[in-house]
Parts: C-alpha cells; structure tokens; sequence
C-alpha cells in the first residue's frame, strides 16, 4: 500500500507540479507517474475492480492510470474544464468538479464518451468538492476561489440538478475546500476560514447530512502544521486523512483526536490523496 498525493504546481503555487508517492510510514518513494499529462494535478479516486486511480489533470483532461503509474485511459482536453475534485459515483461513473464550467460532470468509467453535466451549468460561482448522500443525492460545496469570487456554503440537488436544500449549512466559521461523506453517513468538510488569509482557521468540520447542523470540529494540536487543507479520505486503518501545504495528519474519526503528522514534505502543495495498493 502507498499514498499518492497530487501536489499542484505552476500559478498555483510553488508545488511539484506532480502525483508524488510515499509508503504510509511517510517516506517518500518517488513520483508516481512521470507521463507530462499528468501536470498540475487535483482530484484522485481509485477504482479498486479495475484497479485504476483516476486523476484530474490541469492540463484539462481526466486520466486513468494503472498501480503502476502508467496511464491506460485518456479523454483528451476539455475546453475549460479546469477540473477540481474527483470521485466514483454509487452509478460506477466518474465524477468531476468543473471550475471552469462551475458544475459536475459524469464521465463513463472507460473515459470514451463526452461527459454528461449532472448540474447546471455556473451552478454555484467557484465548487470545491462534493459527494453523494447516503440517498444518493448531491452535496455541493461553493468555496472561495483564487481572486476572491465565490460564496461559503454548501447546498444539495436531487439528480436532475434541482435545488433541494440551499445552503444546507449555516456556519460563519465555513470556508470550504473539500467535501467527503464519512463512514456514519455524515458529511466532513475541510475548512480554511478567511480562505486564504495568513491567520485562517483551518479546520475538518463535521456536519448532519440531513439537518446541515455543525456535529463537532477535528482540529490539529498547536504544535503541528495545518495549514491550508485540502483533500479528505479514510484510510485502510479507519483513520481520517487530511493533506494540507507540506504535511499530511490524520485524525482518530471516533474519538476526533488528533493522531499526528503522516508525513512532512517541504514545497508539497497538497490537494488530494488517494491510499493506492
């Protein structure tokens, strides 16, 4: 097992601009795929039948590769995709948070037809994650983006893109960055409030995916970094992971306590990981 995080790069900041692979004891093992498709990378989701890790490019495009780094599936660019998040839905597609378009797009799992738009178009002004209900429906995070536009809320849509629920969550201290449905059915949510300000609060927050209310806040020790979170996901050991600039910390998901630094790694512009076999 190794964790392959996608460290952004170029105006996004000072980053390897690369998927970057480390065993789980923190040590790094290299980059994982060296294909110059993958620039600029975002969202990760491994598809565990296939055994694919599926990967956000910047370059506009959504790739497939094998466990060994190389890359089988490929849809070409997308004009102004400018993909964020990524994450297999409960139909078995692909979905795919489009900054460029502000909505979700549904790929089939063999990336060979044009995606689908599950949303409408400039849904919200700036997505920054989402996942799907225990009753599968739509959970969308409307962040903060690069120059400022944006709003800090969270809505949910049925399938045929309708607004059930918005904003399902009234939180002043919300600025989110990442959304991902937990092993109870609730929803966490990373959080950097004011986004991008040098003091910011960075927080996981735990909301009811139903009631939108607050349940309880993971937050690191004082002594650990944590500074701008990004990509959530659960662990084979259970354990909540978080990836933020230059660290990786986990969390105990029962007992909300803080477990530690994973990993630190100077210049890693973290923005998803994925626990990859």
């Amino acid at each position: 097992m190794q964790l392959v995080v996608s460290s952004a790069g170029g105006v996004n900041g000072n980053g390897y601009d690369a998927l970057l692979a480390f065993d789980l004891g923190g040590r790094r093992r290299g980059v994982f795929s060296d294909d110059p498709r993958v620039g600029d990378p975002r969202g990760l989701s491994v598809e565990s039948v296939e055994r694919l890790l599926f990967v956000n490019s910047g370059r506009d495009r959504v790739l497939a590769l094998d466990f060994a780094g190389r890359i089988v599936r490929d849809t070409g660019p997308i004009a102004g995709l400018n993909p964020g998040g990524g994450l297999l839905g409960p139909d078995g597609r692909y979905y795919v948070g489009s900054r460029g378009l502000r909505t979700i797009l549904a790929f089939s799992k063999d990336l060979m037809t044009p995606a689908t738009s599950i949303l409408p178009s400039g849904v919200v002004p700036f997505p920054r994650g989402f996942t799907f209900s225990p009753d599968d429906r739509v959970i969308l995070a409307s962040g903060i983006g690069a120059h400022g536009e944006g709003d800090n809320s969270i809505g949910v849509f049925n399938w045929k893109g309708t607004f059930l629920r918005f904003p399902l969550i009234d939180d002043p201290e919300l600025s989110p960055l990442d959304v991902l449905r937990s092993l109870n059915g609730t929803i966490l949510v990373s959080s950097e409030y004011p986004f991008g300000a040098p003091d910011a609060v960075t927080t996981i927050r735990e909301y009811d995916v139903f009631r939108g209310n607050l349940i309880r806040v993971f937050s690191p020790d004082k002594e650990i970094s944590f500074r701008k979170p990004r990509g959530l996901r659960f662990g084979p050991d259970g354990n909540l992971y978080c990836v933020a600039e230059e660290t990786v910390v986990s969390f105990d998901f029962h007992s909300g306590k803080c477990l530690g630094t994973v990993l630190h790694w100077p210049r890693l512009n973290g923005q998803a990981l994925e626990f990859v076999p």
